[in-house]
C-alpha cells in the first residue's frame, strides 16, 4: 500500500473531527425511513459505504435505467435501429408527468426516446418503448425482471417501464448500483447518452434533471428519480484520475438535500481512494464517510421538508422523474 499523503491525511482528520462534533452517532426514530445508500469503487469492486443498502425501496425513475439497458441491448443485437419510428398508444399519451406530452397516433424515433428518458425522464416515452419492444408494458416489465436476475439484481422486481407508483415494484440501493455497473461495463458507448445536459424536442428544450452534471468534478451520469412514495433518488457515477465511483442514494427528502448528500458521498469516496490506493474498507475509509452520516440538511425542519415532498419538486416536476 502506498504511503498516505499528508494532504489526504489532513482531509480525513478534518472530516473525522467534523463527524464527531456535527454528525449524530445513531440514527433516531425521526430519521428518514426511506433513506438508503451505497458507494462502490469500480476498480477494486469494494463497497466503500453502505447504509440500508439491501432494504426494499421504490426505485421511481431509476427504473428507466433498466428500460434503457433493454433498448441498448436491442440496438446491439440489431433488432431495432436508432432511426426506427415508435407508435404512441392511447395508454402512453395518457401517462402521468413527467412526460413529453406525446399525442396518440404520433411517432417518436428510438434515439429521441433515449434522449427523452435520459433528460426529461418522460413517462409517456417509457411506455412507448415498452410497447415497441415488448408488445405490452406488462410483458416488457416481465422481461426487465428476467434481465435484472441475469445481472445479479436479486431483490428487484419491475411491473412497469417508467417507475410510476406501483407498490409491487421494488429494488434496493445495492441492486441499483449493480445496474449502474452493468450499464458502464456492457454499454459503455451508449452510457455517454447520460451525460447530455439537455434535449430539444419540437420547440421545447428539456434540461437534464441530473443537476450534478457539470457541477461536480467527474460526474458523467446517470439518473434521478422521484415519487412521493420513494422520495428523491439519484444514481450517480463519476471518474477522476482513472478511478470510477458509483453512488446510489434513495429516499431523499428534497432534491437539494439529495444532490448535496450524493456530492458528499462522491467526495468522500475519492478521498478514501486516494488515501488507500487502492481503496479498501479500512479505518481510513470509514473516517472519510464519518462526517456525512446524516443525509438531511442541517437545521432543516422535518415538517417543511415533508410539505415540500407532498407538494412535489418545482425543480423536477411530479411523479417518476
Amino acid at each position: 500500500m502506498m504511503p498516505l499523503r499528508l494532504s489526504s491525511l489532513l482531509a480525513l482528520l478534518t472530516m473525522f473531527l467534523a463527524g464527531l462534533f456535527l454528525a449524530p452517532q445513531n440514527l433516531t426514530a425521526s430519521a428518514n425511513e426511506k433513506y438508503a445508500s451505497i458507494v462502490i469503487d469500480m476498480e477494486s469492486g469494494q463497497v466503500l459505504h453502505a447504509r440500508n443498502a439491501d432494504a426494499p425501496r421504490y426505485p421511481a425513475s431509476l427504473t428507466k435505467v433498466m428500460t434503457l439497458y433493454m433498448v441498448f441491448e436491442a440496438l446491439d443485437e440489431g433488432t431495432i435501429a436508432l432511426t426506427d419510428e415508435m407508435n404512441v398508444s392511447a395508454k402512453a399519451a395518457k401517462a402521468s408527468p413527467s412526460k413529453l406530452g406525446l399525442r396518440m397516433g404520433s411517432t417518436i424515433t428510438v434515439e429521441q426516446g433515449i434522449n427523452a428518458l435520459v433528460t426529461k425522464s418522460a413517462n409517456d416515452v417509457a411506455i412507448v418503448i415498452a410497447e415497441h419492444l415488448g408488445g405490452s408494458e406488462s410483458r416488457f416489465a416481465a422481461l426487465m425482471t428476467v434481465k435484472a436476475r441475469s445481472l445479479g439484481l436479486r431483490d428487484t422486481r419491475f411491473y412497469n417501464a417508467s417507475g410510476l407508483p406501483d407498490a409491487r415494484q421494488v429494488s434496493t440501493a445495492r441492486d441499483m448500483a449493480k445496474l449502474a455497473e452493468a450499464m458502464l461495463v456492457n454499454h459503455r458507448d451508449q452510457y455517454d447518452y447520460f451525460s447530455q445536459r439537455s434535449f430539444k424536442f419540437g420547440n421545447v428544450t428539456h434540461r437534464n434533471h441530473n443537476r450534478l452534471l457539470g457541477l461536480v468534478d467527474g460526474v458523467d451520469g446517470i439518473k434521478t428519480g422521484y415519487t412521493r412514495a420513494s422520495g428523491f433518488n439519484l444514481m450517480s457515477s463519476a471518474e477522476r484520475d482513472g478511478n470510477r465511483v458509483i453512488v446510489v442514494m434513495l429516499g431523499g427528502r428534497t432534491s437539494a438535500a439529495r444532490n448535496a448528500h450524493v456530492t458528499d458521498l462522491l467526495e468522500a469516496a475519492f478521498t478514501a481512494i486516494e488515501a488507500t490506493a487502492p481503496a479498501q474498507p479500512d479505518l481510513r475509509t470509514r473516517i472519510a464517510f464519518e462526517a456525512i452520516r446524516n443525509p438531511d440538511p442541517k437545521g432543516a425542519s422535518p415538517v417543511l421538508m415533508d410539505m415540500e415532498l407532498e407538494q412535489g419538486s418545482r425543480e423536477e416536476g411530479s411523479a417518476a422523474n
